[in-house]
């Protein structure tokens, strides 16, 4: 009696669909077991037969489920821009940085100046893993084959577009995909950029906003700023400026641009205004430091020389 309560009790409550399958109803006790739909979260199934049997009922209502669950990804504030945080000094990396060849960290610029600075005298190490600093391109080729081999997913990257300036495509990308499916975000960055022109593969425009949304979801800003336009070609105000004031709370100067053009025609309130100008300046500031203001002093005379 008291079994029979509680599964009343549950399928008032809407758990029928938890607990019976959405094709033949039959519940999950003893050795059934039900697996969730692949693309949401709304039915339950036994088989793969039952799942395909339902498709025609379930479809609509899934695909709808599946854009809701997509967008609670898609617009969830990252923690910090996808290249995180500098090995050593441990502030945020911001748009200059070196990747080094024995190792594939990415270092501030601040710390290889500050690093370069220490060891004028001799050989120049890693100033991560120590090891000897790369004297020509042969042996930077030799590191990147290395990490390579090890599916180290930048060095996996870094060969993709060494390919793609060769003109060989078709093998550029089979190096991107692997190293997006490794997990490295610029890698689907750089993946959208080739469906979208059609390099080495058929021109998509789906998976090449799969790849920006993939990007952005893992805190690629200029990702992220791609698919405003993709928004805004589609009449999706409202969208675009949810990316945008996204992006600036990560740091982002051409985003907290565009807002404030949309501030000035009125596109977004004052508060919103306000609170995104906050979060972006002080991401701007998080990523500040001594060492990194005198690279950049350098880099400038550098480039003015």
């Amino acid at each position: 009696v008291a079994v029979v309560a509680k599964m009343s009790t549950d399928l008032e409550e809407g758990g029928a669909t938890e607990m019976c399958c959405a094709s033949c109803g039959i519940a999950e006790v003893d050795d059934v077991k039900l697996q969730k739909c692949d693309d949401c979260d709304l039915a339950r199934y036994c088989s793969d037969k039952c799942q395909r049997d339902n498709r025609p009922t379930h479809e609509r209502a899934c695909k709808e489920r599946a854009t809701e669950l997509r967008d609670e990804i898609l617009f969830r504030q990252p923690e910090s821009s996808y290249l995180g945080d500098c090995p050593i000094c441990f502030l945020p990396i911001s748009v200059e940085f070196f990747v080094q060849s024995c190792c594939s960290k990415m270092i501030c610029d601040g710390c290889s100046y500050a690093n370069a600075r220490r060891e004028t005298k001799e050989r120049q190490k890693c100033p991560f893993c120590r090891h000897p600093v790369p004297r020509s391109k042969e042996e930077i080729d030799k590191n990147n084959n290395k990490r390579v081999a090890a599916n180290d997913p930048i060095a996996l990257m870094q060969m993709g577009m060494e390919y793609h300036h060769k003109g060989e495509n078709e093998a550029a990308v089979d190096h991107l995909t692997k190293a997006a499916e490794l997990g490295f975000v610029e890698a689907h960055f750089k993946l959208a950029f080739f469906y979208e022109k059609g390099l080495g593969v058929e021109e998509d425009e789906k998976k090449a906003l799969y790849h920006y949304e993939e990007a952005a979801i893992g805190g690629h800003c200029d990702a992220r700023y791609a698919v405003v336009f993709h928004e805004m070609q589609n009449d999706m105000s409202e969208r675009a400026i949810k990316h945008l004031i996204i992006a600036a709370n990560l740091g982002h100067d051409h985003s907290i641009k565009v807002l404030k053009m949309f501030y000035s025609g009125g596109r977004i309130s004052k508060d919103q205004f306000a609170s995104t100008l906050r979060a972006y300046q002080a991401a701007v500031d998080a990523t500040k430091s001594p060492q990194r203001e005198a690279a950049a002093k350098i880099m400038a005379a550098e480039g003015t020389s």
